[in-house]
């Protein structure tokens, strides 16, 4: 595209600029704006994207019909398939009447799907299929319907990690992005930026017709070093407060100061990581994420917990039900032996289903014991530990008196005496 052709598409949308960056968007959008091709646009926020549909839309065979620009994330999720497909009467509580939505009124125009990457899995599924066949059915209805619209779409998420996450389907986003159309941010477009500040200062003057402000050579070295995460957007909003609150009508860069935020967080962008780094672009991310572990954590442990019953069932079966805990063990398939799974012993009450109290002990013995020594084993060290009391022996065991009365004299332990 030659210089005037772009000097006048500039002039006709108010376009203030002269980056590479920013000509090169433009030129794409004239050159794609005869063909049908579906458009993504992707930039951060406030750069404005929305200019470049509007651009194609007035330059394209279409430029006669409707022309639709339609934020996809600020429209309820239980009410976006009927705003964009139509529906029919009765179909759900206050549809009084049908609707086309937006695909049946725009038809030979164009859509302007802004924030596209909100949309919904489901209604991900039915725009898909009108990008591929055309054809789509209103909510609670069966009636096929037919349309021809031109699909131009925008978002400033990082598609590569909504599509690996599971948020976005990967066939759409490569029905969409057929020509991609990248905006640049406002901190890439240097002397652009002081171009802009001039433009929303005029703007400011003429409109409440105060003096128009300028800026000192010191003020302008921050506004080309400011970092701009909200860009366009961000800029005008400052020139408009210094227009309306600065008693100086030149800037300086003490007053400039005072007006851009001096929040270190404020002044970067989130940068778009690569795969396999998380960040967290919203609170309702990091929530689900915390929900997500949490289930996770909930599945372990409730796996953990019926394999330790089926151990202590197997451990009861092996010890005749005589009444008192054993460590967790592993049973070979071999014989009768069992090894020590973990540092681990078991003090319980006489129900072994009902466990009161875990307590854990190293078990410095390598060999295989079976369990008759290791019966052996628990009663000699609890009545080493209480010092021969054979009561505080008996209730540290969890069993009787009488019980451990008879377990010493099994295991001979009083003839060791």
């Amino acid at each position: 595209m030659n210089t005037s052709e772009l000097q006048r598409i500039k002039q006709r949308y108010n376009i203030v600029g002269n980056c590479d960056a920013l000509n090169r968007a433009l030129d794409v959008a004239l050159q794609v704006a005869p063909t049908d091709l579906s458009v993504l646009i992707v930039g951060e926020s406030g750069v404005g994207k929305e200019i470049i549909p509007r651009v194609i839309h007035d330059n394209s065979p279409r430029r006669r019909e409707k022309y639709f620009a339609i934020n996809c994330g600020s429209i309820p999720e239980g009410t976006i398939d009927s705003e964009l497909f139509g529906h029919e009467k009765g179909s759900f509580t206050g549809a009084i009447g049908e609707s086309e939505g937006y695909f049946g009124i725009a038809n030979k125009g164009t859509l302007f799907l802004d924030e596209v990457g909100e949309l919904p899995l489901a209604t991900q599924a039915r725009l898909l299929r009108v990008l591929e066949t055309g054809e789509y059915i209103r909510v609670g209805g069966q009636k096929i319907m037919k349309t021809d619209v031109r699909i131009v779409a925008a978002t400033n998420i990082n598609f590569r990690k909504a599509i690996s996450e599971g948020r976005f389907r990967e066939d759409l986003y490569y029905r969409l992005n057929q020509v991609p159309i990248q905006m640049p941010s406002l901190r890439d477009r240097g002397q652009d930026i002081l171009l802009l500040f001039r433009l929303f200062a005029m703007q400011m003057a003429e409109k409440y017709r105060l003096p128009k402000i300028t800026l000192t050579d010191d003020a302008k070295a921050i506004m080309l070093q400011y970092k701009w995460p909200g860009n366009v957007r961000q800029l005008k909003n400052i020139t408009e407060q210094m227009s309306i609150l600065s008693k100086e009508r030149e800037i300086d860069a003490e007053t400039l100061q005072q007006f851009i935020p001096k929040d270190p967080e404020s002044t970067q962008l989130a940068p778009i990581t690569p795969q396999g780094n998380h960040t967290y672009e919203s609170e309702r991310e990091i929530l689900y994420k915390i929900l997500y572990e949490l289930r996770g954590n909930v599945s372990d442990l409730r796996r953990d917990l019926n394999g330790m019953r089926k151990q202590f069932d197997e451990i009861r079966d092996l010890n005749g039900a005589t009444g008192f805990s054993n460590p967790i063990a592993s049973i070979n398939q071999g014989g009768t032996h069992i090894s020590p799974i973990s540092s681990t012993r078991i003090t319980a009450s006489q129900d072994i289903g009902n466990i009161e109290e875990a307590e854990a002990e190293e078990i410095n013995e390598n060999e295989s014991l079976n369990l008759s020594d290791l019966g052996r084993q628990m009663v000699e060290k609890a009545l080493e530990r209480n010092s021969g009391n054979r009561k505080k022996a008996a209730q540290e065991l969890g069993i009787s008196d009488r019980t451990l009365y008879r377990r010493i004299k099994q295991y001979g332990l009083d003839k060791d005496k």
